[in-house]
């Protein structure tokens, strides 16, 4: 399994509230320190999106400084809900941040981890995307990514509220896939619950069908196992609000009437 397969894998298992051994976590820590890229692969990667040496006359570093994926003829990788990004500001910083934020939860107070956060948090602070108004084309997605960055890493809830506030101004500007809406939504169920929990009201009607009355196709690879986490974010969502907190442990289920997928809000 590659590193980046390792990520999506991990990612998806904690989102549908699945445990991880001791030996477990200590093995997908392994390996995804030991992907860290050498100064070769950097440079190789930083010519190849022709921004060299990462940094430009403004001072901005765009690009990751640890972990990056292989140029493969300037192909991208996808996001852990399947969007294939159309920009490597998307899909490395992706790459990168998911890594840093599970290697930061799983192993917490390896220094080797925090200083990669710090840098990354320094980094991220000279981005448009990260840190600045900014609703062009898949910047807008990758300020989704650092939001989730942020919600494990840094406790500066301004930050945080920033990248909240430029959602909410750009995402009606064009029509979106349907990843950053549910990927906002994901954001909003790990957010500390002061910040998120107007978002989460204020989305709560679109969320609760999809729990409720909506069922959802388990036709193709794609729909197995993107399908359950998107059930499971919105269920990590909700239970946050005092009157939804018995949904914490309800898992989807296929229906055997069906073969779609459901979520029975009342179960116990």
């Amino acid at each position: 399994m590659t590193p980046y397969e390792l990520m999506v894998k991990t990612n998806h298992h904690l989102i549908k509230s699945g445990i991880l051994t001791d030996p477990q976590r200590a093995k997908i820590m392994f390996q995804l320190l030991a992907a860290r890229n050498d100064e070769h692969t950097k440079h190789s990667f930083y010519n190849g999106v022709k921004f060299p040496n990462n940094i430009d006359s403004g001072g901005r570093r765009m690009y990751p400084i640890f972990y990056i994926p292989p140029y493969n003829d300037g192909k991208k990788l996808k996001t852990i809900y399947n969007q294939t990004p159309k920009t490597h500001i998307l899909s490395a910083n992706m790459y990168e941040l998911e890594i840093i934020r599970l290697l930061h939860l799983l192993a917490p107070g390896n220094l080797a981890v925090e200083d990669m956060v710090g840098q990354t948090l320094e980094r991220l602070k000279t981005t448009c995307f990260g840190f600045y108004d900014d609703g062009l084309g898949e910047c807008f997605d990758t300020s989704l990514v650092v939001l989730r960055f942020l919600t494990a890493t840094s406790d500066d809830a301004a930050w945080m509220q920033s990248r909240i506030d430029n959602y909410n101004k750009h995402v009606s500007e064009r029509k979106r896939p349907w990843h950053a809406l549910w990927y906002f939504w994901l954001c909003l169920s790990e957010l500390p619950f002061e910040i998120a929990r107007p978002e989460i009201l204020k989305y709560k009607n679109d969320m609760l069908p999809w729990l409720t009355t909506k069922s959802v196709v388990m036709n193709s690879d794609h729909d197995k196992t993107i399908h359950p986490v998107l059930l499971c974010s919105l269920r990590n969502c909700l239970c946050r609000i005092p009157e939804y907190a018995h949904i914490k442990n309800i898992q989807p289920y296929i229906s055997e009437k069906d073969g779609r997928l459901h979520f029975d809000m009342n179960e116990r």
